[in-house]
């Protein structure tokens, strides 16, 4: 085999592993995405709970709440 021959034989599985660990980056990526998206809609249902509660507090105070 001579050199040219030999450095395509060896630039198929090293394109291979590229497209692999690309894919895992990616996939890892997708990941973070969703965590933080779950992340981001819990501290909002927090947050309206709260919410509604110091409203629900402020009605309860004022007499607005019957």
């Amino acid at each position: 085999m001579d050199n040219s021959n030999n450095m395509s034989y060896q630039a198929g599985p090293a394109k291979g592993q590229a497209q692999e660990k690309g894919s895992q980056m990616m996939e890892k990526a997708g990941n973070a995405a969703q965590s933080t998206k779950e992340s981001m809609q819990q501290a909002g249902q927090q947050m309206q709970a709260k919410a509604q509660g110091a409203a629900d507090a402020v009605k309860d105070a004022t007499g607005m709440n019957k």
